[in-house]
């Protein structure tokens, strides 16, 4: 199965599952000029009752964990000819 590419200056939001308050309404994803943004949307009320929309665009979060590099065996071992201090 192919991923789903976003044609540039669009964008997708869906429905999210609010696990805290200030949590995102609507999350989703967009790409603006070759550049992909992940765009976050809050339902809003103003003292007047007029309903409005508030949105946030980040950069996609990456875990920094996911791309950590392990050293190989050959890197943690000493050579008989390299002193450990």
């Amino acid at each position: 199965m192919s991923q789903f590419e976003q044609k540039d200056n669009s964008g997708s939001i869906f429905s999210n599952n609010k696990k805290a308050e200030n949590h995102p309404d609507f999350k989703g994803k967009c790409k603006v000029n070759g550049v992909e943004m992940e765009v976050a949307l809050w339902k809003k009320v103003s003292a007047k009752g007029t309903e409005w929309m508030s949105m946030s665009f980040s950069e996609p979060w990456v875990n920094p964990n996911a791309n950590s590099e392990q050293p190989t065996p050959s890197q943690t071992t000493n050579d008989s000819n390299e002193m450990p201090f």
